[in-house]
């Protein structure tokens, strides 16, 4: 229980800090929020990208196979991650609402 309690604010924190930073360099406020699926796509798949052109049946059921064996573990982690992207562009409006400009 506490793995879990430390997981979920490390992830959080983790994307809190890359959403907020990639907002402020590139000032584009729900980029992170909108890439996100694709980030965890990427770390729980173990196929290539190029597979997803090549024979796009067999990725696909592969991906939906890995969506399917989620442990609520799992779905947890990612749920407080996407929190954390969520969160990152609400400070920044707030930010810049209140005058802060980045960069």
């Amino acid at each position: 229980m506490i793995q879990l309690i430390v997981s979920i604010l490390l992830y959080f924190v983790m994307f809190f800090g890359v959403a907020f930073i990639i907002n402020m360099l590139i000032r584009k406020t729900w980029l992170m929020a909108v890439l996100y699926p694709f980030i965890v796509i990427l770390m729980i798949d173990n196929l290539s990208t190029w597979e997803y052109i090549a024979s796009p049946g067999q990725a696909f059921s592969s991906l939906g196979n890995i969506l399917g064996n989620l442990t609520a573990y799992d779905i947890v982690l990612f749920v407080f991650g996407f929190l954390g992207t969520i969160v990152a562009g609400y400070v920044m409006k707030l930010l810049r609402r209140s005058g802060y400009q980045m960069f």
